[in-house]
């Protein structure tokens, strides 16, 4: 059993932007086509579109400064526990802190539409400050996801981080390196046959925050 206690707390990690970002416009490349999909084991896929948000160090920045990030602390058990990143989380109807999130979900609610056959509505806002934030091995078995197909979208914004999918019940990891205005989106049965996570890091190269977008 556990509890969620939340805090709310300034942010100013060191943030070093791209020179090769792309100028100070927030703008979206196409998305990667089907036929370079991954397919994993067990009916899952994920796609990757690499600089699909143009801009996106203007846009980690804003929303470095603007999000009310929370800190969670989780009672589990006999102990409290700091949950290692920081969050955001804002439902449909929810005003967003930065209209090229709206952009960013419309755009992904056309494309995917025809398999999806509804809008992505949520977004999700983590933030890993250093290299000791950190997700750990999980799948998002909520809502539909738990019983269905479905596909869950992430936004790299700011430094570099591995993201690790492995299968659920064990064997070999596949990992990727997600960074500055990259898009990952994991489909079919990802969230219930495979766990995905953000490892801790000895040295990261600074801070990242994940925009994770779901129907």
């Amino acid at each position: 059993m556990f509890d969620i206690e939340f805090r709310i707390h300034p942010v100013e990690p060191v943030f070093q932007p791209s020179l090769f970002d792309g100028g100070p416009a927030v703008g979206l490349a196409a998305i990667a086509p089907r036929s370079e999909r991954i397919t994993l084991q067990r009916g899952a896929w994920v796609e990757l579109t690499r600089r699909w948000v143009q801009g996106s160090d203007q846009l980690f920045d804003h929303l470095l400064h603007v999000v009310p990030w929370r800190a969670e602390r989780r009672r589990m058990y006999d102990r409290v526990l700091d949950v290692p990143r920081m969050v955001a989380f804002y439902e449909e109807h929810h005003e967003l802190p930065d209209p090229a999130l709206a952009t960013i979900r419309g755009a992904l609610s056309e494309h995917y539409h025809p398999e999806l056959g509804e809008p992505f509505r949520t977004v999700g806002l983590c933030l890993y400050r250093h290299g000791k934030d950190s997700v750990a091995w999980h799948g998002d078995r909520i809502g539909r996801s738990r019983t269905q197909d479905t596909l869950v979208a992430v936004v790299s914004l700011g430094a570099s981080r591995r993201f690790l999918l492995r299968p659920r019940g064990g064997g070999p990891s596949r990992s990727f390196e997600l960074g500055r205005g990259d898009l990952f989106v994991m489909g079919g049965s990802c969230q219930r046959t495979w766990e995905h996570c953000v490892p801790k890091l000895a040295h990261a190269q600074g801070p990242r925050i994940s925009v994770q977008l779901r129907p």
